[in-house]
């Protein structure tokens, strides 16, 4: 009788890249001279004009004026308390003469496809994770840890002009966790034996997975650390959360995730949404209402057709000036990635809202999709399209 030989299992070799400031590093390309100073990337537009901004007439925080919001900001200005998502105008009373400029999603898109391909270069299994992050497995790729990760910066930094910061652990929650601790142009390997010391000090929320909401109610239970979250009995956690949700807590204080890097992605949706400078009226701004949903709509078909799906459930979101916000949808009997009829099936979506208040948000989503190479080719124009033709030359805002 033959015994099987005891196997190890695989100990794997997780990285985290998080691009430094990334947006606004973009930006510093173009604009060089302004490395070192406090910038602060937001808004819909410029206040001054290109060729103003070239002969160094930049618009300053204290001149804007509206609701829009911090993108992102340089490590200067987050110095002086600026963050992302905060108001423009309250992160002009903390650095009034920071430098405003507006955000540029195009070239976003365009150095972040250029640092994605330059780490499968060197390691081709990636889970995308948005626009300036990814996880990489390792653990199959040759190669001392910190040397390895060294070739992955250097690569990105040959192929975009920018820096990135890397952690590397035994798994992607801790690996998360890594890539933050020394940024900028971080370079972090954490093991389970570092835990105790640098993680635990820090604060619940810097788990990924722990939002404001579950925060909260972990610091009303007295749990402000990672250390604190460790030292409370799972059976504690489990009580106030729940089975499923209290383990992973209790799991995620120590360390422990199993999760797989996930190099392959099904989106359930695309949507896109756009929040106005001013809540703009139903009737006396029908106009650019109407222009703002057709954007919505172009925008969405080449998300659809770039990444190749069609999709047959048409939503849309109305967030009125008061903040109550509605949804509406409509299901084709086609999927469809054409824009007019994403646009036909979102007004008839809108003609089932009381519109009566000023707007200041609207948003469209297009769900329930297919991938083209699944689809047989069939015209692309449902029964739900056809239903909505006569609508075609009524205002958008009835």
């Amino acid at each position: 009788m033959t015994t099987a030989p005891h196997t190890q299992p695989i100990r794997r070799r997780i990285a985290h890249l998080d691009m430094d400031a990334f947006y606004a590093s973009v930006e510093l390309l173009r604009y060089p001279h302004l490395r070192g100073l406090p910038v602060v990337i937001g808004g819909r537009q410029a206040l001054k004009s290109l060729a103003e901004t070239q002969d160094g007439n930049y618009s300053q925080l204290r001149e804007y004026t509206g609701r829009g919001v911090v993108t992102t900001a340089t490590y200067e200005a987050r110095a002086l308390g600026i963050r992302s998502a905060m108001a423009l105008m309250k992160a002009a009373t903390l650095a009034p003469d920071a430098i405003l400029l507006p955000a540029d999603f195009e070239q976003y898109r365009h150095y972040s496809r250029l640092f994605k391909d330059a780490v499968a270069a060197v390691a081709p299994q990636i889970e995308d994770r948005g626009i300036d992050e990814i996880y990489i497995d390792l653990t199959e790729v040759p190669g001392e840890t910190a040397t390895l990760a060294q070739q992955i910066k250097d690569s990105v930094r040959r192929a975009t002009g920018l820096s990135c910061s890397i952690g590397i652990a035994p798994n992607k929650l801790l690996a998360k966790v890594a890539s933050e601790l020394d940024k900028p142009e971080g370079l972090t390997l954490l093991s389970f034996a570092d835990v105790p010391l640098r993680v635990w000090p820090l604060a619940v929320s810097t788990l990924n997975g722990i939002g404001p909401k579950t925060n909260a109610r972990l610091n009303a239970m007295e749990i402000q650390t990672i250390g604190d979250l460790a030292a409370t009995a799972p059976g504690i956690l489990i009580g106030a959360f729940g089975e499923r949700h209290g383990r992973w807590l209790s799991d995620a204080a120590h360390g422990r995730d199993s999760s797989p890097v996930v190099t392959v992605r099904e989106p359930r949706s695309f949507s896109r949404e756009t929040t106005f400078e001013r809540d703009l009226h139903p009737i006396e701004d029908r106009s650019a209402l109407s222009r703002i949903l057709l954007d919505l709509c172009q925008r969405l078909h080449n998300d659809l057709t770039g990444k190749g799906y069609r999709g047959k459930t048409i939503g849309i979101k109305i967030r009125f000036e008061d903040f109550h916000t509605l949804t509406r949808e409509r299901t084709l009997g086609t999927a469809t990635a054409d824009t007019e009829a994403i646009r036909q099936a979102a007004r008839t979506c809108l003609r089932r809202v009381v519109l009566d208040r000023r707007i200041r948000l609207l948003g469209i989503r297009v769900g329930s999709l297919l991938a083209e190479a699944a689809i047989r080719e069939t015209p692309d124009i449902s029964p739900a399209s056809e239903a909505v033709d006569h609508c075609q030359d009524l205002p958008l805002f009835d």
